[in-house]
């Protein structure tokens, strides 16, 4: 089964595309994870409880390494403890490290993160494409030959990133090229490869399913960044694969938003993230999503 084939039917058997970014901030925690234990061993708590709300719910979570990575040796052996515990909770993990370098440290990169038997055991990974194509391959290869996928930056969710990625060259924004060679790699692995795309820039988000046909999208920028289940509708093919939506704060610390901060507070915070999930969901199956007949298959990669 390639990569595309699995978020696809984890995105078919939960019924939605959800994807619950764990980005852990110490001054955001609930007060009872912000005392008594190391920053790092909080972290572990909490995402643990993140993950066992989710994984009846969700077809899979984002970590994101930087918050693990700034406590040093600790903080990756809890990123790591994360991420095999969501695997055991049956969630596809996709590792936000936005990797790359050339040659053999790509290699290196690709080897230890991406595969089920590898040392971090994620199922993808997202990577920025600017060194080039030699710089891309070994994470190609690597993920075709795992069953695991790549993500690579096309259109961010941040305002900053159309200085470089909205550059006209050859009559076309250079967001356009890297889609295009995206599409590329993606047609010919089968779909390992895919593209990040944000829920911020909804004209373009259109513009790049359809150049983008054979790839996996990953959308950041839903809720808390401004994105909306009608700016992340073409995203999906039509039966409502194709695509993963990220929510990371708006999820994980939603008792501090309402309406979740009346109707919960911070004591019940894990039924605040299980109903700011099931309200994502809502809000996707209303606008958009439909559910899959029991035959359906995605139009994209199988």
């Amino acid at each position: 089964m390639s990569y595309a084939q699995l978020i696809n039917e984890a995105v078919r058997q939960k019924g939605n595309p959800v994807l619950v970014g764990l980005d852990p901030r110490r001054e955001s925690l609930p007060a009872s994870f912000r005392s008594g234990s190391s920053v790092p061993a909080a972290f572990e708590r909490f995402c643990n409880e993140i993950i066992d709300i989710a994984a009846p719910l969700v077809p899979a979570v984002k970590p994101q390494a930087a918050f693990f990575e700034q406590y040093g040796g600790e903080g990756m052996l809890v990123l790591q403890k994360i991420i095999r515990y969501a695997r055991q909770k049956g969630l596809i993990v996709i590792f936000d490290g936005k990797r790359n370098d050339i040659g053999s440290t790509a290699e290196a990169y690709a080897a230890g993160i991406l595969g089920e038997h590898s040392a971090w055991g994620a199922d993808a990974l997202t990577v920025s494409p600017y060194l080039g194509g030699d710089s891309i391959e070994p994470f190609v290869k690597t993920a075709a030959a795992r069953n695991a996928g790549i993500y690579l930056l096309v259109k961010t969710s941040n305002p900053g990133g159309k200085m470089l990625q909205d550059l006209m060259t050859g009559g076309k924004p250079v967001y356009r090229h890297v889609a295009e060679y995206v599409e590329q790699l993606a047609a010919k692995t089968g779909g390992s490869v895919g593209a990040v795309v944000g829920a911020t820039w909804a004209e373009q988000l259109a513009e790049l399913r359809h150049v983008m046909p054979s790839a996996p999208l990953l959308v950041p920028g839903y809720g808390t960044q401004g994105g909306t289940a009608q700016d992340i509708a073409p995203a999906f093919h039509a039966d409502g694969t194709g695509a993963v939506v990220n929510n990371s704060r708006g999820i994980i610390f939603a008792y501090q938003n309402e309406p979740f901060r009346s109707q919960f507070g911070e004591a019940r915070w894990q039924d605040a993230v299980e109903a700011s999930v099931k309200k994502m969901i809502g809000e996707l199956k209303q606008v958009h999503f439909r559910q899959p007949a029991a035959n359906s298959r995605s139009s994209c990669c199988e």
